[in-house]
């Protein structure tokens, strides 16, 4: 929908935001979500109503397919501070974010094949034992009381 925004000069191209839900194939809620999280930006109206310009449309789809590898939104986040100032990411763009996403999605790879194999040898050796356990407490530092979270 074209709309002309007082003090804007010629003609700017906006989307509601059920609009830009539609084209997206994003719900209106993950919209204000990702809006909320500093992801996408909107102008309001006089109504109060949203309005996004048409390039959001390529930013949610930036967004969708960096969820679709299992990149957090906090990096995608990061990698958006990075983009040109009209927030468009471009196929050079595109190639540097992937880039490093790859990187990140390799370490997560390597983190999760370790797990795996550390696993079944938990299971299976029976020591039931928080403190001693190479699965758990993999340099023997989580002795204590309470709950620790570890990393692998």
């Amino acid at each position: 929908m074209e709309t002309n925004t007082p003090g804007a000069g010629p003609a700017r191209a906006e989307l509601s935001v059920g609009q830009v839900a539609e084209r997206s194939g994003v719900s209106v809620s993950a919209l204000h979500f990702y809006e909320r999280q500093g992801l996408l930006s909107s102008r309001r109206t006089q109504g109060n109503q949203r309005r996004y310009d048409r390039s959001v449309l390529r930013r949610v789809a930036v967004i969708r397919a960096a969820q679709q590898a299992g990149i957090p939104l906090a990096v995608i986040n990061r990698a958006f501070a990075e983009l040109p100032p009209d927030g468009v990411p471009d196929q050079a763009d595109w190639q540097r974010l992937s880039a490093a996403w790859q990187q990140e999605l390799n370490t997560r790879i390597r983190h999760l094949q370790a797990l795996r194999d550390r696993l079944g040898g938990c299971i299976g050796c029976g020591c039931l034992s928080l403190a001693q356990c190479r699965f758990v407490n993999p340099d023997d530092s989580g002795t204590g009381t309470g709950a620790r979270a570890f990393d692998l």
